[in-house]
């Protein structure tokens, strides 16, 4: 087998970042950084301005990228052909279920060869029956609202974040970045004439919502610390220095969001942490309203809302409803004094998300990293789920426009089973399929194997693991496998299907997901072991799925590749440290591996919000402690290392691209052997990396083509 270092070839020597040291003291405690000077002065300059970077930094990102396409170099070909190959399995002219709303019905499109999405309607019959479901359109009638082509045309990075249609269907609002950066402007544009009126909203979320009249919109103002915390109220055919302030979060740790209930009755403000929830509303269709609080904040209280007749639902963690329950009050008076029980808390049954409709209400659940619909009829009470039959699938709800209807939707796929979405109705309970994902190139689900295993953490802790690979792959030990995981803010991370992996399984990999602590997939305690004190059980969890898979016969030893993104990079630097000798390559996407030196700096953008998830290492001194014994660029140290990619983004406000490249930086100077260790800085794009659908399979086919690399297999 070829070993992790002798896999790649070396054409010259890596950069080396000069150490500049910088010694500091936090809690009586001397730390000295060597790379801080890689954190450019005016990061919130160049966010919204590349160009802003400083040479010194600049120059050094650009000698990263050059050397790690030089050791890459050999692969041009490989990754070539991958991406031909995930090309393939694009149907080009894909087109998404059109969303019925009162005459029209909404979507998104894409066209042969493009790049960006096309914003589009249909007009429907005017003789069908108020909330049917089953007319979505006349084809021939499509409008193209927004023609994402056109409008990225010339631009090295463009992505719309939200096109929402006001009240009449006669404007549109529409969010667009075009740096990568999150800093989102609001357009509006005209539909009966097509043009975009003079209203330029700058420096917002993204989210934007109608009034009822379609006059004016609310959204949500970034700060200058790039936060989420004003709702403002814009009127069309005003200037934004005359828009109405409607809510000011003050505290620097509740970000604030805003959406619309499903019944469209009420706008919805939520200001929250990642433990502590306040929702305020406000009647869309009376000019004169005012936000309410539906229940103050309580430490340690989530909760959301929605909205049906007289009556609000309310997804709540109250009462010690550790997985959630559901409970009603009365819009009237809806503080949690009125909170009665309409689902009851069941421990290890997370209720994840709430949908009510006309006469039901509607709910997905998980247990046992397994998901499930359940259908509630309001006026009797009775219960029943939707069933689905593999070991390991994906399931989620679209809540679409519509309020008055008994039709749901939801959308399933497996690791075998391409997407297939499904109009259910509530009543009769009769599905209708309305899409199934098509693999242009072709795809056999026969051919493939998905399963769910479980390992065994070092605190007895059942970790499940999902995997996919093919019928014909030996289990003896001899294949390679990429190894994914999270474990981070709850976030679940579910076992679908994506076209993309099926390049590395063709070529003899098994894939697998590790559903570490830190998610959701067994519950919200599954989420409190892996956060702050007990953060370390993600990092033994993941390893302890490597150990479980190889102990299997499904990989061995230096035949697995590991792969995170954000705070999964975070987990990739952690078992770097931890556990070098089971992996051939890492591969760490836009990581959050300085995680002390961040959660010290206040004035970053997700600084506070992320103390709750961390801890606060200026307030607590076990805080303090936890981190320093976990953060990868903390922990490097002089040992062999794995061959590794690190990735980033300039312009990303979430996970700052000087984070990868310190810790580079710090791998390369400690390090006795291995590697190599690579840094590839995206200069034009953020977190999410590039926004053209075809451009982002270059990014992948550089992971893919490494992981190939790593195992000996390019």
């Amino acid at each position: 087998m070829a070993s992790d270092s002798a896999a790649f070839p070396r054409p010259s020597d890596p950069p080396a970042a000069e150490a500049r040291p910088h010694a500091f003291t936090v809690r009586g405690r001397q730390l000295s950084d060597d790379y801080a000077w890689l954190k450019a002065a005016n990061w919130q300059a160049v966010l919204k301005d590349p160009a802003a970077l400083p040479e010194d930094i600049a120059a050094y990102l650009r000698a990263e990228n050059a050397y790690a396409e030089a050791v890459l170099a050999d692969d041009a070909a490989l990754r070539k052909a991958l991406v031909a190959e995930m090309r393939g399995r694009i149907r080009e002219d894909d087109s998404g279920v059109p969303e019925p709303d009162g005459p029209f019905a909404y979507y998104t499109r894409h066209r042969e060869g493009g790049q960006h999405p096309l914003v589009c309607r249909r007009k429907r019959s005017a003789a069908r029956p108020p909330g049917a479901p089953d007319d979505l359109g006349d084809a021939a009638a499509e409008e193209i609202l927004i023609d994402g082509d056109r409008e990225g045309e010339g631009l090295a990075f463009f992505e719309i974040a939200a096109a929402v249609h006001a009240d009449d269907h006669g404007r549109l609002a529409w969010s667009v970045d075009t740096k990568g950066s999150e800093l989102y402007t609001i357009r509006v544009r005209d539909l009966v004439t097509g043009a975009d009126l003079d209203d330029r909203v700058e420096a917002t979320s993204g989210e934007a919502i109608w009034a009822g009249d379609g006059q004016s919109f609310w959204y949500v103002a970034v700060d200058a610390n790039h936060r989420p915390a004003k709702v403002m109220r814009h009127r069309v055919g005003t200037a934004q220095e005359s828009d109405e302030t409607v809510y000011v979060e003050r505290d620097a740790g509740f970000f604030v969001h805003i959406g619309e209930t499903q019944s469209g009755a009420y706008l919805a403000v939520t200001a929250s942490d990642h433990e502590t929830a306040e929702v305020h509303l406000l009647d869309r269709h009376d000019p004169a309203a005012a936000l309410t609080v539906v229940q103050p904040r309580e430490p340690l209280l989530i909760y959301s809302v929605e909205h049906r007749g007289d009556d609000l639902y309310i997804l709540t963690n109250a009462d010690g409803a550790e997985d959630f329950k559901i409970v009603t009050a009365p819009r009237a008076t809806p503080g949690r004094a009125q909170w009665r029980d309409l689902v009851p808390h069941r421990a290890g049954v997370m209720i994840r998300h709430l949908h009510p409709i006309a006469d039901h209400l509607v709910r997905l659940e998980i247990e046992n990293a397994r998901p499930r619909i359940v259908v509630r009829d309001l006026g009797t009470g009775a219960e029943h789920a939707v069933a689905f039959a593999e070991e390991a699938y994906s399931l989620g709800l679209q809540p679409g426009h519509a309020f008055d209807t008994a039709t749901i939707r939801f959308v399933y796929s497996s690791m075998t089973t391409p997407a297939e979405t499904w109009d259910y109705d509530c009543v009769t309970r009769e599905r209708t399929l309305r899409k199934r994902q098509t693999v242009p190139s072709g795809h056999d689900p026969a051919a493939y194997v998905t399963r769910r295993l479980f390992a065994t953490a070092p605190d007895g802790a059942e970790v499940p693991i999902s995997l996919l690979h093919r019928r014909d792959c030996p289990i003896d030990g001899t294949a390679p496998l990429l190894l994914y995981g999270y474990g981070s803010y709850g976030t679940l991370m579910p076992a679908g299907f994506r076209t993309n992996l099926l390049s590395l399984v063709d070529r003899g990999f098994v894939y697998a997901i590790a559903h570490v602590r830190g998610g959701t997939e067994k519950g919200w305690r599954w989420y409190l072991d892996g956060k702050r004190e007990k953060k370390p059980n993600t990092f033994s969890d993941f390893v302890a799925c490597a150990q479980a898979l190889i102990g299997a016969g499904y990989t061995a030893p230096k035949r697995i590749v590991a792969h995170g993104g954000s705070a999964g990079g975070m987990l990739m630097g952690a078992v770097a440290n931890l556990a070098p000798e089971l992996f051939a390559g890492i591969v760490a996407d836009v990581p959050f591996v300085d995680v002390l030196n961040t959660m010290l700096d206040g004035d970053l953008p997700l600084t506070p919000p992320e103390w709750p998830e961390w801890g606060n290492p200026a307030e607590s001194e076990a805080a303090f402690e936890t981190i320093l014994s976990y953060s990868p660029y903390d922990n490097v140290a002089a040992k062999d290392y794995p061959a590794i990619l690190a990735l980033g983004g300039l312009t990303d406000p979430r996970v700052t691209y000087w984070e990868p490249a310190k810790w580079v930086a710090k791998l390369r100077a400690t390090m006795t052997g291995g590697g190599p260790v690579l840094l590839r800085i995206n200069m034009e794009a953020g977190h999410g990396g590039a926004a053209g659908r075809f451009d982002r399979l270059e990014e992948v086919g550089l992971i893919y083509g490494f992981a190939l690399r790593a195992v000996g297999r390019a």
